[in-house]
């Protein structure tokens, strides 16, 4: 049901018609909210959840698919970030989510310290069903990214992806809402 939830939201999203659901609101409200509903599971596996966010974020969109977006992109660092310790200091491995701006765009980011997305499938990795070698001891269905991809893109922005050395920054790129909106 889940996989099948999953392929209809894609589906909406590349079609068009969740653009009936667009509404101006606030994503570094999302990004807090994302980071409360998954900091327990984060504790459960060892890491720091840390949430970075300017006071307003204002985007135009359907603010229930930014928020799954986002979701999916902290459910996939939590999964493959791992629980490692530094070997200097002893501390916890860190997921960091936060919003910001830059220029005309919002910025959703997700940073992690995990094995990261290798530059080569980077590309793949947005494609439905994909998923790379070392994920697949890790429950899934290969859609969470194809969903991120497919909101960015019908907000008019773009799922791109980092190193973080080392680890992952998945970055969600959405224009901003202007004056003229609020």
């Amino acid at each position: 049901i889940r996989t099948f939830d999953a392929l209809l939201m894609i589906a909406r999203a590349e079609s068009g018609h969740a653009r009936d659901n667009m509404a101006d609101f606030d994503a570094a409200d999302i990004v807090r909210d994302i980071g409360e509903l998954y900091e327990p599971l984060a504790d459960e596996k060892g890491l720091a959840l840390k949430v970075e966010t300017p006071l307003s974020a204002p985007v135009r969109g359907n603010r229930e698919l930014v928020s799954q977006a986002l979701a999916n992109l902290v459910d996939n660092a939590i999964k493959y970030a791992g629980p490692v310790t530094s070997k200097t200091n002893g501390a916890t491995a860190e997921i960091v989510i936060g919003a910001g701006a830059e220029g005309e765009r919002i910025m959703l980011t997700v940073s992690d310290h995990g094995p990261g997305i290798p530059e080569a499938d980077r590309g793949r990795v947005v494609e439905r069903f994909v998923r790379l070698e070392q994920s697949r001891s890790e429950p899934g269905s290969g859609l969470g990214l194809s969903l991120a991809s497919a909101v960015a893109r019908l907000h008019g922005g773009e799922l791109t992806f980092e190193d973080n050395h080392p680890g992952l920054k998945s970055i969600i790129a959405l224009p901003r809402a202007g004056p003229a909106r609020a």
